[in-house]
């Protein structure tokens, strides 16, 4: 056992020498990766913070109608968005919406087409999930040294962990999505004439969209779960008032914290997800 131990493999010693050779040999694709991820991030935040509070609510009301066409649900958002209003989180929950929408920009972006390339490549698929089951079960800070190696401190860096965790989700479901399209339904459009294009606009994506939708509701959930995970590397929002109750031991910060988080994620929720008729 004692000679197991004492041939190691260098894992860790090999991971360090991967990352320090990114940050040597790809600075000007970090440093332009960094300038897209703020440029994105300042521009959701300038949105979010510049109208007064009361007309973002009732934004995300009026969206919550086109979205769900249900007044209950309505109501429900706006009392939870006067909620965190009388809390005095108003701030903070903008800066976690801002990571939140701008994982599930990032996120949908990269990962539908991926979904879609590995749903007719099987060989592709075969290959990206190890890949995929290493990014959803390597503890989440584990992701936050590297991203602090090569963005430092900031939303930045909170946001590429957060895509890191959060873009299996969209992959697969579009993947499960386009790879169950009856074949029947394929091989209508192609009888008519129909390119692969008009095979995939067609027939995949529409078939797929119910699966893509819950790709979307699963990214930005997962994507709001790491909101105090990404204040420890410096990002601003609901992680911040957390971190500092655990600093401080105060149970009042935490709870009342906590509860703003849980009340946002059910907004978003009942935004995305129609469920049963209310």
């Amino acid at each position: 056992m004692q000679w197991l131990t004492d041939h190691k493999l260098p894992v860790g010693k090999f991971a360090s020498a991967v990352f320090e050779w990114i940050r040597d040999h790809a600075e000007g694709a970090l440093e332009a990766l960094s300038v897209a991820m703020e440029t994105l991030i300042e521009a959701i935040l300038w949105v979010l913070q510049t109208p007064p509070p009361l007309v973002i609510v009732l934004a995300f009301v009026a969206l919550t109608w086109v979205l769900q066409r249900n007044w209950k649900t309505c109501v429900l958002v706006a009392l939870g968005f006067l909620f965190i209003l009388n809390q005095d989180y108003w701030e903070e929950t903008t800066e976690s919406l801002t990571l939140v929408l701008s994982a599930c920009v990032v996120c949908m972006a990269i990962g539908v087409p991926i979904g879609i390339a590995s749903a007719h490549r099987p060989r592709l698929y075969a290959v990206l999930r190890p890949v995929l089951d290493l990014m959803q079960t390597l503890p989440t800070f584990v992701y936050l040294i590297p991203a602090i190696v090569f963005f430092g401190i900031g939303m930045v860096p909170g946001l590429i962990a957060t895509v890191i965790f959060v873009l299996p989700a969209p992959i697969r479901l579009t993947q499960l999505g386009i790879a169950s399209t009856p074949p029947d339904l394929t091989e209508a459009v192609r009888a008519f004439g129909g390119t692969n294009r008009d095979v995939l606009f067609k027939a995949e994506l529409p078939y797929a969209l119910p699966q893509i939708k819950a790709g979307l509701n699963q990214t930005i959930m997962l994507a709001l779960s790491m909101v105090v995970i990404a204040a420890l590397v410096g990002a601003d929002g609901l992680g911040v008032p957390v971190v500092r109750a655990l600093n401080q031991v105060n149970t009042s910060l935490g709870f009342e914290s906590g509860l703003v988080i849980v009340v946002l994620a059910i907004i978003l929720d009942r935004m995305l997800n129609k469920g049963d008729k209310q």
